[in-house]
């Protein structure tokens, strides 16, 4: 299981942890090098404005959002926003099974 026991957050450090503690076969930096490989791969495809699928886990989808006018919420003034690529994420159907109804407590 890779969840985080506090339920608020899990640091890349107890991720390679967890995933060292399942496949003990494994050593850690063989583990630390798929970890980065596959986030590495994940980020290169985004930049490159490919959509990454993961099957069973979700879309990784980046969009551009075009330069606007927007307020200062704290002001009210206008201000220019930039164009920007915003990152997009869809959840699988394993994982909204697994969210709405859950094996583990919690």
């Amino acid at each position: 299981m890779f969840y985080h026991e506090e339920g608020i957050s899990m640091l890349r450090s107890q991720l390679i942890a967890k995933l060292v503690e399942t496949h003990s076969h494994l050593p850690r930096p063989v583990v630390e090098a798929a970890l980065n490989a596959i986030l590495n791969a994940i980020t290169t495809g985004l930049a490159h404005g490919h959509r990454v699928e993961l099957r069973k886990f979700g879309n990784f989808t980046s969009k551009v959002q075009e330069a606007r006018m927007a307020s200062d919420p704290r002001t009210g003034e206008a201000v220019s926003v930039e164009r920007k690529r915003i990152l997009r994420f869809r959840a699988g159907g394993h994982i909204l099974d697994r969210l709405n109804h859950p094996t583990t407590p919690g």
